[in-house]
């Protein structure tokens, strides 16, 4: 099937014609988000020189562009000159861009200054550190992605995801329930597929990267406008659709599922875009292609945007995003090996994910303007399971053994004032506003009582809530530029938890010093707070007179000191060399109110939260501190490379007072990625492409299982006074990925193959150790083995 897809690539490419395409979009004020009229747009590098101006709206059209990778310049009296590479043109579809420029401080003898390459710089002028950008091009790029933003992020450093199963985001040692999801400026639950109720992260992710425009990741020190996270930031934005003419495309990958995308206009200036996916794992699964379980997973997703254009009354953006999923795990279908489920046990997994949103903009002077955004996020998941008894015998029963279902519906208003004074200052102040309404119900008899003395546990009350909760989180951010080279950006976060009156008061600093020419220091400090997860926060107990209380309901929030000291040095317009050392003090953790190893900086590391952990105070601690090294050549003369390295420690405190590592703590995280391109055909309009990438990190620390504890207990029991003083083996995977791209000038098509082999060295990399009721051992269960994807994708 795969060659013959690849072979009707080639034969559908036609005849060779004009390679022409169209390269258009709107170019703002960087602060004031005010349209620039009158810029100067050109294509450089092109056989024929081709330029246009802005109109009154910021908006511009250049015709006529050759297909390949083009480089575009934009310059405009007054500011500093853009220039932005490798803009990927294809037959297809047009392509929509959405600039930015900054206003020079000093003062211009000529429209034309040093041109500048910042691929680096995020999105939010705000964050100018810990902070980088990334595009559709890079999530579609990489080998071994798997179309996902979260594995993409797990390539730069600081990032660590040693486990193929997950696309959790462990970033310096933090919990990857610490990272905050954002999307089009207000806080979404998690957004994977087959997720968990507090988690961050799954298997499949239900953001389709289609639909992304360029975007930002943060891990340290983030401006003040964020809030409620300790460890991490994405900040994402859906692209909007052409809206001068019709478009679609047609997609299908063994991961990403089936897929089909159309967008075009939309009233006088708006556009609309929408795509739905279909998962294709079943499929894969049936053709013998290793998924990491027997079970055949499902899982749909559709994502809307809707821009109206800009009237009278500001601009109006609808969007949003619902998906579902469910698996079935059947004791008859499942081995030893199964990653998320056991032979004698049946479970049944659903899980919903939903986001509707309005977003407004109006502009209130020409220097000023205000953003609101309200909506709606949905978070769903149920989870049965039964467990079988006197397996494979006469007698053989079934009980239950779990029983969850929990809705978090969340209603949310962000509104922020965005003032530019002038040239240097910028000033930014506004609050969020989130309701939470939580039906959350949970029965387990992992470590539920024996009543009748069968030996069987039966189910027991785990947590149960059904109220609402507001979190009120106020901000005011300002960035003052006092000459070219030195920038301060200062902020004040505060955030407020009315379940238990919870306040905290954070201040947020950043210096950047541009010492040298193309040489420049950071220096940040920020105070983050965040409410623990909700089912230990609302976790119930149980009185013999039935009635129900939450122990743990009075919970401060966690508090972390982020310290930031980084060195920029880009030796060459396309070279970029960085590094970064971080100190993290964490208090105020959630342990035990007795001596114990437990702390709520573990949580994350499985894919539910611990069990009956009530009574719970704030008297942990913990820290983490590393340096790391980020070698970048963005992508020119067709090859880009990036190595990323972290060296980190990442250790706790319990209420025992004895320090250990983490969960989290794997020590170090090596990245090589490469790629190359080779145009070919006439006037070279298509490409071969060859990407690949090397991981290795140290080994996950874990605790040692009691084994006759456990017998006698028939569930795992560890040595909690060792806890994580073990260390799995280090991890290692290689993936190669071959792509062609062909352009048809005459259909006006773009066909797109990719081949991703991942794990290509089949390594056995060490997914847990468990203990397995039925063997009455502590088995080594493997990750994923070697996984070919693949992708195929037509734009017309």
């Amino acid at each position: 099937m795969l060659r013959l897809l690849f072979i009707l690539s080639f034969l559908i490419s036609g005849v060779a014609l004009a390679a022409q395409q169209t390269i258009k979009g709107t170019l703002v004020d960087q602060q004031s988000e005010m349209p620039l009229i009158g810029a100067a747009v050109e294509l450089l590098d092109a056989e024929h020189t081709l330029g246009t101006v802005t109109d009154i709206d910021g908006y511009f059209r250049l015709e006529n562009v050759p297909y390949g990778r083009q480089v575009l310049r934009v310059t405009y009296l007054g500011y500093e000159t853009l220039t932005i590479p490798n803009i990927v043109v294809g037959a297809g579809k047009e392509v929509i861009l959405q600039l930015t420029m900054e206003e020079a401080i000093a003062e211009l003898d000529a429209v034309v200054v040093t041109a500048n390459v910042d691929k680096d710089r995020p999105q939010n002028e705000l964050a100018t550190i810990s902070a980088r950008t990334f595009s559709v091009e890079e999530v579609n790029r990489y080998a071994g992605g798997n179309s996902d933003v979260a594995r993409l992020a797990s390539n730069f450093a600081g990032v660590s995801t040693a486990n193929d199963s997950r696309n959790d985001i462990v970033i310096r040692g933090n919990s990857p329930t610490g990272v905050l999801w954002r999307l089009e400026g207000i806080p979404i639950p998690n957004p994977n597929h087959f997720s968990t109720l507090g988690t961050t992260g799954g298997p499949v992710s239900a953001l389709n990267p289609n639909l992304l425009r360029n975007s930002d990741f943060l891990t340290s020190a983030f401006p003040a406008e964020y809030g409620n996270a300790l460890a991490g930031v994405f900040d994402l934005g859906l692209r909007t659709g052409n809206r001068d003419r019709h478009e679609f495309m047609l997609q299908l990958g063994a991961f990403s599922g089936l897929e089909g995308m159309a967008e075009g206009p939309l009233l006088n200036t708006g556009s609309y875009v929408v795509a739905g996916r279909y998962s294709f794992v079943g499929l894969a699964a049936a053709a013998g292609i290793p998924v990491g379980t027997n079970a055949t997973p499902n899982y749909q997703d559709l994502t809307f945007k809707l821009d109206f254009g800009n009237g009278k009354a500001g601009k109006f953006v609808l969007f949003g995003i619902g998906g579902r999923s469910d698996i079935d795990f059947l004791h008859d279908e499942i081995d030893e090996n199964d990653l998320f489920a056991a032979a004698d046990e049946d479970a049944f997994a659903k899980s919903s994910f939903g986001v509707l949103g309005l977003r407004h903009n109006l502009i209130l002077s020409e220097n000023a303007y205000l953003r609101t955004v309200i909506a709606g996020t949905s978070s769903g998941n149920t989870f049965t399971q039964d467990r079988y008894f006197l397996q494979d015998t006469e007698e053989e029963f079934k009980v239950p053994y779990a029983d969850v279902d929990n809705t978090e519906n969340r209603y949310s208003l962000s509104s922020y004032v965005n003032k530019k004074f002038n040239a240097r200052w910028t000033a930014r102040a506004g609050i969020l506003a989130e309701l939470y309404d939580y039906d959350l119900n949970a029965l387990d008899a992992e470590e539920g009582p024996d009543t009748n003395g069968d030996g069987i546990r039966e189910l027991t009350l785990a947590y149960q809530f059904q109220d609402q909760a507001t979190i009120l989180q106020p901000f005011l951010q300002t960035q003052y530029r006092f000459s070219e080279k030195w920038t301060l950006n200062a902020g004040l976060h505060a955030q407020y938890l009315d379940i238990n009156d919870a306040t905290a008061l954070e201040p947020r600093v950043a210096v950047n010093w541009d010492f040298a020419p193309l040489q420049r220091l950071t220096l940040g400090y920020g105070l983050h707070s965040q409410a623990q997860p909700i089912p230990i926060l609302l976790a119930a107990s149980v009185d013999d007179q039935g009635q129900v209380s939450r122990p743990n309901e009075a919970l401060d929030f966690t508090r972390s000191q982020h310290f930031v000291l980084g060195y920029d040095y880009k030796f060459s317009p396309a070279w970029r060399l960085k590094l970064e050392a971080y100190y993290q003090d964490v208090s105020e953790v959630p342990v035990d109110p007795f001596a114990s190893s437990f702390s709520m900086l573990n949580t994350g590391a499985d894919f539910v939260f611990p069990r009956n952990k009530l009574g719970l105070i704030n008297a942990g601690s913990g820290e983490n501190y590393g340096i790391e090294l980020t070698l970048e050549k963005f992508f020119s003369n067709n090859y880009y490379g990036l190595l990323t390295a972290s060296v980190y420690d990442s250790r706790y405190t319990g209420s025992d007072g004895v320090e250990r590592s983490t969960a989290f703590n794997n020590s170090y995280v090596l990245n090589l990625l490469a790629g190359k391109e080779w145009n070919f055909g006439h006037d070279g309009k298509n490409a071969f492409t060859v990407d690949t990438k090397v991981t290795t990190a140290g080994g996950r620390p874990y605790t040692p299982t009691d084994l006759a504890a456990s017998q006698a207990a028939g569930f795992q029991v560890d040595v909690e006074e060792e806890a994580f003083s073990l260390t799995l083996d280090p991890y290692f995977r290689w993936d190669l990925k071959f792509g062609v791209t062909m352009n048809n000038a005459k259909r006006k098509l773009t066909h797109r193959f990719y081949l991703d082999f991942q794990n290509l060295t089949n390594q056995d990399n060490v997914f847990v150790r468990r203990y397995n009721r039925q063997s009455n051992q502590v088995d080594e269960v493997y990750q994923r083995g070697f996984f070919p994807d693949f992708l195929y994708r037509i734009q017309f």
